[in-house]
């Protein structure tokens, strides 16, 4: 499957950073950290990631977040084999 995305400097960021975690799974406020990016324009890249099947998101148990006690639940984001394509291809071509 091919992924067709807009490939801007803050979209390469946020596969970059996906790409690292490979093959595991990390929540948005890890990526926020690792690209610099506002919240306001980090969620709907990862919006973007998932709509057009380069991403996909999981929220964690509840029990997981119950461990930390006022702490809101984390959503886990994960590159899928299109993206994790998308990424190493803009890798190889130095767009990463």
């Amino acid at each position: 499957m091919s992924v067709k995305l807009r490939m801007t400097h803050t979209t390469r960021a946020v596969l970059r950073v996906l790409l690292e975690a490979d093959p595991h799974p990390t929540f948005g406020t890890i990526i926020r950290e690792a690209t610099g990016l506002s919240t306001g324009t980090l969620y709907p890249i990862l919006e973007r990631l998932e709509f057009r099947g380069a991403a996909t998101s999981q929220w964690e148990d509840v029990a997981e977040m119950e461990k930390e006690p006022g702490r809101p639940r984390r959503r886990y984001y994960s590159l899928t084999d299109a993206g994790r394509s998308l990424a190493r291809d803009a890798e190889k071509t130095g767009a990463l």
